[in-house]
């Protein structure tokens, strides 16, 4: 299961996904950081079928976690070359302009 949060603004949205055992964890390697806020991640909680569903109809997306990064790619909207590890933990972004 993993935290799926969608943030609407007045042009656009972001929908951020994380792992469900990573919610609140703060990731460190070298000099990168990645905090896992509850408050930027915790919404619903959703299983992938329904995670990528939502992915293949966004326009921008933040991804944490093996299960959410998983989903990514199964829905087509990043690829291998999109996916950076830090602390062990896999992380995406897309953005349409």
């Amino acid at each position: 299961m993993m935290y799926v949060k969608i943030h609407r603004s007045e042009h656009s949205e972001i929908i951020a996904v994380c792992d469900e055992n990573l919610l609140g964890k703060k990731i460190k390697e070298n000099e990168f950081e990645l905090s896992i806020l509850e408050s930027f991640y915790k919404g619903e909680l959703m299983d992938k079928n329904f995670v990528i569903a939502l992915l293949k109809n966004a326009s921008n997306a933040n991804l944490v976690g093996e299960e959410a990064v998983s989903c990514g790619l199964v829905a087509g909207v990043i690829d291998k070359s999109s996916i950076i590890t830090i602390g062990g933990v896999k992380h995406a972004q897309f953005y349409s302009v």
